[in-house]
């Protein structure tokens, strides 16, 4: 069996009695981009710091090709780093700025013009080598930080939440870049963000960390199909939770009731539940089909308002417990058509695509 490109073993860190990452294990392959995802204060960041080598870890270990990273200072480490903020020298040009590291590393002047030549050529910037930063938009000046990281070839990229700061157009016009720069260069990135669809955009897999841990590892249609906690569930895609009665459990699978009587079998069980316990269903918006036709095996809802979205729309229902459930249907649906406030409808699911998480 190959080993593993980069090995997390039972990482740590504690700030006194507070601790930000609890234990963190992880293999990360040769030319995978890994990202780490979770919400401010889940111990992401911190795990990233922990691998560039600007915090030490109070326990666990990192291996890179086998040999340990901990004993090796930051500046020595030879990983690549890009921030949500671009930390260009300000009085130095595109040109220059690239250049830096390569003469830190007292490459020769023909290597290291012909390699700021071809960072520009892949960050789609010919042309901008004598211009400074405060000349430049902000993802051009991202682009910029991430040729300089990439200059001297590093073995791993480290990008903390780079996009963060940019808007919307822009944030997805730097994401097929960063997406394309990876699969033409097949450097190794650990990427930390907040936004779940960053993450599903650019991901081969990603690790969803909560309170210093991570809850789950899978590619985005892994972690969306079979999220393994509640918290993984809320954090990937769109989800509505509706309290629930266990009936029966049957070989990880559940029956249960759902507003006093409408009972539902053969759906997904995570964590523990026993006859009669209270649990969550938790159902996605696009998965549930809605119905004005009365139905012995729909749930009966009203419909509370409706937003137009643009190709999709989103309608807003209560059930008779007042409990709140979204649908999300494609702009122009045949269920939408006529629809109004107030009317009662039917909302009916595929037992596969539900879950239920035992309380």
């Amino acid at each position: 069996m190959n080993r593993p490109f980069l090995q997390i073993r039972g990482i740590r860190k504690e700030y006194g009695p507070v601790t930000a990452v609890q234990d963190v294990t992880l293999d990360v392959a040769q030319g995978e981009f890994l990202t780490f995802l979770g919400p401010s204060g889940s111990g992401k960041s911190t795990t990233l710091y922990i691998l560039a080598g600007f915090e030490n870890p109070t326990r666990g270990d990192i291996l890179l090709n086998g040999e340990t990273l901990l004993a090796t200072p930051s500046h020595k480490r030879n990983i690549g780093m890009v921030f949500q903020r671009y930390t260009l020298f300000p009085h130095l040009s595109v040109g220059e700025n690239i250049a830096f590291p390569l003469k830190v590393r007292r490459l020769p002047k023909a290597e290291i013009d012909a390699k700021v030549r071809a960072m520009l050529k892949l960050v789609r910037l010919e042309g901008f080598e004598d211009r400074k930063p405060a000349q430049m938009s902000g993802g051009q000046q991202q682009r910029v930080a991430l040729a300089r990281a990439l200059a001297y070839d590093p073995p791993v990229l480290l990008m903390d939440e780079p996009l963060s700061a940019l808007d919307k157009k822009l944030r997805e016009e730097i994401q097929h870049e960063i997406r394309r720069i990876h699969q033409q260069t097949e450097v190794t990135i650990l990427y930390v963000t907040h936004d779940q669809e960053e993450a599903l955009r650019l991901s081969d897999r990603i690790a969803v960390f909560s309170k210093g841990v991570i809850d789950q590892i899978g590619t985005g249609p892994e972690l969306y199909a079979n999220p393994a906690t509640r918290f993984v569930a809320e954090f990937i895609g769109d989800s509505d939770f509706l309290p629930c009665d266990v009936v029966s459990t049957v070989n990880g699978r559940a029956e249960i009731a759902v507003c006093g009587s409408m009972t539902f079998s053969n759906i997904p069980l995570h964590g523990t539940a026993s006859l009669g316990s209270k649990a969550a269903l938790m159902l996605r918006p696009e998965r549930l089909l809605l119905s004005k036709t009365k139905s012995d095996i729909g749930l009966p809802v009203t419909v509370s308002d409706i937003t137009f979205l643009g190709n999709n729309v989103h309608v807003a229902t209560k059930t008779r417990k007042g409990n709140d459930l979204s649908v999300r249907l494609p702009f122009g649906h045949e269920a939408i058509s006529g629809l109004n406030r107030g009317d009662a409808v039917w909302l009916r699911f595929d037992a596969g695509s539900a879950h239920v998480f035992g309380q």
